[in-house]
């Protein structure tokens, strides 16, 4: 496979995945807006994209509507859900021989629908139907990927994109929204906001899962183990990484060596999976979610080295 069609397939993968990760955040901080109704929920969003809020909250009449304009349909930002979306049909339309006819026209018409939604805007009040519609196209999109496509280096390149854009979301939300919480990183009393841990659960549609496997009210603790260790959650940091190690894997095979991101991802792989909350804590969480952040960014790029001929 050419470079080029690997880097597209990888891009493709991330954009698609950050879109709906964008969507889940701010429809998450949209409710809870309506409960605190102060500032720094939206204030903490832009942290999590690394987004200087001063001059976007400057132009908007309030923090919300600014950020919500910026994330939602600036196409010049690569985090927001035009942006992201513009870009994968892009990287689409350069590989549809790598692609299904349903790939290809889910993508296309999730673009299409996503341009004219733009250019009407979105009423005041009616942004959460616009996020669960944008949740609904991605995972039709995701969908379609994953019941159509072979089982070839195209589907272990667009995954690796999917799960390194997934873990470094996972990472970069609970850090930030955790340490928004409690600004002192624990719990100085048993009660907790089980409105705000809740939703910082919605946006990786982990409320149910929690419950199931704790059976106990809020506990940041464990909503921090859940988001980290737990295997069998689609969106943690020790999932994710199973499956990245999955499909690098896979393409080790089909290439026949293995390289530097095979063994970066390997230590990160087995430090999730030997982990404990208990080490996490230890070693501090914004220090491990940080550090982790950090080296997810290095893998992408000694995967952009290895396999799509960027530095």
């Amino acid at each position: 496979m050419l470079s080029s069609t690997a880097d597209n397939l990888f891009w493709m993968g991330r954009y698609i995945e950050r879109a709906e990760n964008t969507a889940r955040l701010l429809a998450a901080s949209s409710r809870m807006s309506l409960i605190g109704g102060t500032a720094g929920e939206w204030r903490s969003v832009a942290t999590i994209y690394s987004i200087d809020p001063a001059p976007i909250i400057a132009r908007g009449p309030t923090p919300e509507e600014a950020l919500l304009h910026t994330l939602c349909f600036d196409q010049d930002n690569p985090s927001s859900i035009v942006g992201c979306l513009k870009l994968a049909r892009h990287n689409a339309r350069a590989e549809r021989n790598n692609l299904t006819v349903e790939a290809w026209e889910n993508i296309n018409g999730t673009w299409l629908e996503l341009s004219e939604i733009a250019r009407r805007g979105v009423p005041e009040g009616e942004f959460r139907a616009f996020f669960d519609w944008v949740k609904r196209q991605t995972h039709l999109i995701l969908g379609s990927i994953w019941t159509t496509l072979l089982r070839d280096e195209a589907f272990d390149f667009l995954n690796v994109g999917i799960f390194i854009e997934r873990a470094d979301n996972t990472a970069r939300i609970l850090d930030v929204k955790y340490h928004h919480i409690l600004p002192g990183g624990e719990p100085v009393t048993e009660v907790v906001d089980y409105y705000e841990w809740a939703e910082l659960l919605a946006c990786v549609s982990a409320v149910r899962a929690y419950k199931r496997v704790y059976q106990e009210g809020m506990n940041p603790r464990r909503v921090a183990e859940l988001l980290i260790l737990r295997q069998d959650l689609p969106r943690s940091l020790h999932y994710c990484l199973r499956r990245l190690d999955e499909h690098l894997g896979s393409l080790a095979e089909a290439h026949g060596r293995r390289h530097e991101c095979h063994r970066t991802c390997g230590l990160l792989y087995s430090r999730l999976r030997y982990g404990s909350i208990d080490q996490v804590f230890k070693r501090g969480l914004h220090y491990v979610l940080d550090d982790f952040t950090q080296r997810i960014a290095g893998l992408s790029d000694e995967i952009g080295r290895n396999y799509l001929m960027t530095v």
